[in-house]
């Protein structure tokens, strides 16, 4: 690393200040501050930085579901439904600059969702599962900085000629979390409601269903009301100074598998007492209590009423 005309830094280490250099200790002089807690060089490294971030909650009501064709003719025969689960199964992102307004990007989402159903298609008969899915767009506008450079790597290919990877340009990445959606409700409505057909989907999408979804079958159709929680974030690769403690260090040792019988090694294992006396409420408090303070399960003094404290 280069040499850099740096300020001496408050570390919180009792007596360091402008005394960061000093050898044997990495600039922490007293002797009662373990090692670790004062860092021993400044460091540049490459990282994502957050330059610009926002959270969503959002209630999607009455979303169009599509189906493959044998599910869709079980639709059709359909006298009820409900929404038994949902979950995002794969996330589309499209990044581009907001004209007049530099620094600005617009994020464009498409989120595929994949529902199941149980569909009564007889008052004698038990109901039916079937999978299906569900598409919702999104647009963001969040700041990502500016840049306008090309950005070029290279990796070691086995067997190829070792070229360098595609040149990418300087745009801000941008990261989508997804909690998992909670499904709020179904109803069945008729094929003619549907407002747009599904014809198009990826075949990353696609192959999760094993099935078509360019048909034309639907007499009967069904629109679910979804809630999900996002965090969307745009991020660049910086180059960012940072203090160092130390190197890590492991403080777990690798345990090597003892030659036991496979009954022995069944006898270590702890009676699942929770699977078959589910813990109450206060347990569970108490628990996330004990982890938030490292504490193991069981210690007493968690300020939840279990253990001794």
């Amino acid at each position: 690393m280069g040499e850099r005309n740096c300020q001496p830094m408050n570390t919180g280490c009792a007596g360091n200040a402008g005394n960061m250099g000093s050898a044997g200790n990495g600039g922490c002089v007293s002797p009662e501050r373990p090692r670790r807690d004062c860092f021993k060089e400044a460091v540049c490294i490459n990282a994502g930085r957050v330059y610009d971030a926002c959270r969503d909650r959002e209630c999607l009501e009455d979303i169009p579901v599509f189906f493959v064709e044998r599910d869709q003719d079980i639709i059709n025969n359909a006298l009820g439904v409900k929404l038994k689960s949902a979950e995002v199964v794969n996330v589309l992102i499209d990044t581009e600059p907001v004209p007049f307004n530099r620094g600005y990007y617009s994020v464009d989402l498409t989120i595929y969702f994949c529902v199941k159903l149980d569909v009564t298609v007889s008052p004698i008969s038990p109901s039916c599962e079937v999978r299906g899915l569900c598409i919702y767009n999104k647009k963001a506008i969040l700041y990502g900085s500016e840049g306008s450079v090309k950005v070029f790597s290279s990796d070691f290919v086995c067997g190829d000629d070792d070229d360098q990877n595609l040149p990418a340009g300087n745009l801000p990445r941008a990261t989508v979390q997804i909690a998992e959606p909670i499904g709020l409700g179904a109803r069945l409505v008729p094929a003619c409601e549907m407002n747009y057909c599904c014809c198009c989907v990826p075949n990353r999408v696609a192959r999760q269903f094993a099935g078509s979804f360019d048909h034309r079958l639907s007499e009967k159709s069904v629109k679910v009301t979804l809630g999900i929680f996002m965090i969307i974030q745009l991020e660049r690769q910086v180059q960012m100074l940072v203090p160092v403690y130390d190197f890590c260090m492991p403080e777990k040792i690798c345990a090597e598998a003892a030659n036991e019988s496979p009954c022995d090694l069944f006898k270590k294992i702890s009676f699942p007492a929770d699977e078959f006396f589910p813990p109450k409420a206060g347990d569970l408090h108490c628990s996330e209590a004990q982890m938030m303070r490292g504490q193991s399960a069981g210690a007493s003094g968690c300020g939840c009423g279990c253990g001794n404290g």
